[in-house]
């Protein structure tokens, strides 16, 4: 029996993650054994359920993994609590559909309890109407209870629970506006919990005391334990590997801190240990590294530092251009590049990329156009693009993907550097095909 609750709300903005991650550092703190769980592709809020659970994050998303997995991958990674921040508002889904990937979607999936956070800085009463049409909405969901955040004095939560009364949805949780609570933004959301360590983990305290006063912790435990009994087996990345190992480097550290935990976990069970590196200070990869995985962050924010470090950027891409094989996503992309924002990066990839106004977002159905390090030819993935920076070939190259009629980025037998974030528990093909190629690298 896996306990579970979904955090949601009206929309962003009304404070799920911090509510969220409060909740688990609070529980944690009564000695329940919790597990953070975010819905959709984010990594960032992810970095702040790590910090406050102490185990391995963990999405879950319909479109990246398929609906047949979400149970699994929940089963796999759940505690004896599971706390699931939802993404969005609660019914916004993948465009064009009707809810497809959104929080209810996936909490109907996962027969899940839901419990609406609602900013109530700016309303009182109006508050109890907006709790009722999110309840009404779909009557498929069980909205077990809310939340209100942002509560700007007694009277005014008392208002809010006279008319919340009729509508029969309990409060579980009022909370006071507290300047001491939140987390620094910039261009692609909250900053991620690696890049500030010392001041997340003084957060974390303050946090968990905040929701302790303010939130009913039983009734949460409550509600998380009267969720129904899921059936069917926890997803697992394969059997025991019982042959040789070999290494992997994987960029960590302040300027690579995103990467799906299954993508770790498909790669242990081939046979390969990963070994992070953080490309602001190493100076080598490791003994006996017979392959690369860069995957996503913010070396646009770190470029000087991460140019500065000449002697591991050069070993790098003399082991890349002697045919080790290395997989690079978004932030690892920009890194291979020969340039970023003018200064010299790894040049394993010939092309410069720079800053832009514009960003690209959103889910993205691909499809290899020639056969290469992770895919053969006309293989179809599905994945997820979320930057504000282009990258620019200097010359002709074969892509790594191709989608909406044009190919992105760069692709050959030992080597894949793309925009787009795939969970490689939806397609383990791709970490099979990368470890055999580890493998065969000498």
């Amino acid at each position: 029996m896996v306990a579970r609750v979904v955090i949601a709300a009206p929309g962003s903005g009304h404070g799920k993650t911090t509510i969220a991650a409060g909740l688990m550092a609070a529980l944690r703190s009564r000695g329940h054994a919790v597990s953070g769980h975010k819905i959709g592709p984010d990594f960032i809020d992810p970095s702040y359920h790590a910090l406050a659970t102490g185990r391995p994050p963990r999405n879950l998303d319909p479109f990246l993994q398929s609906e047949e997995l979400l149970v699994p991958l929940l089963l796999h990674g759940a505690g004896e609590i599971a706390v699931i921040e939802g993404v969005m508002g609660l019914f916004d889904g993948r465009l064009g559909t009707e809810g497809y990937a959104s929080t209810a979607h996936v909490a109907r999936l996962l027969s899940a309890p839901v419990v609406l956070v609602v900013d109530a800085s700016a309303a009182s009463r109006s508050v109890a109407a907006t709790v009722l049409g999110f309840a009404r909405y779909d009557p498929r969901l069980e909205l077990a209870g809310v939340i209100l955040n942002k509560l700007g004095s007694q009277r005014h939560e008392d208002e809010i629970r006279a008319a919340l009364k009729p509508t029969g949805i309990p409060v579980l949780g009022a909370l006071r506006r507290s300047d001491d609570i939140h987390a620094p933004s910039r261009h692609l959301g909250l900053v991620p919990a690696a890049e500030r360590e010392t001041e997340s983990a003084r957060l974390l305290p303050k946090l968990a005391e905040w929701i302790s006063q303010g939130v009913d912790l039983e009734a949460i435990v409550r509600v998380a334990r009267g969720a129904s009994r899921l059936s069917g087996r926890p997803w697992s990345p394969g059997p025991e590997w019982t042959g040789r190992r070999r290494v992997v480097a994987a960029a960590a550290g302040q300027a690579f801190t995103f990467r799906y935990t299954e993508t770790v976990e498909l790669l242990a069970a081939q046979g390969i240990d990963v070994a992070d590196i953080d490309p602001l200070r190493d100076k080598t990869l490791p003994e006996g590294c017979a392959g690369l995985y860069f995957g996503g962050g913010f070396p646009e924010v770190h470029v000087e530092d991460l140019s500065a470090n000449a002697p591991l950027r050069e070993e790098i891409g003399n082991a890349v251009h002697s045919g080790m094989p290395v997989v690079a996503e978004c932030a690892g992309l920009l890194y291979l590049c020969r340039e970023l924002d003018g200064l010299p990066m790894v040049g394993a990839v010939d092309a410069v990329a720079q800053m832009t106004k514009r960003g690209a977002l959103g889910y993205r159905e691909a499809t290899a156009p020639a056969p290469n390090l992770l895919a053969e030819a006309g293989e179809r993935v599905t994945g997820h693009e979320f930057h504000r920076t282009q990258v620019r070939p200097r010359h002709g190259t074969t892509a790594a993907w191709e989608w909406d009629g044009s190919g992105e980025g760069f692709a050959s037998p030992n080597l894949h550097a793309s925009y787009l974030h795939v969970h490689w528990a939806g397609h383990p093909r791709l970490a099979k095909r990368f470890a055999a190629a580890v493998h065969a690298y000498e």
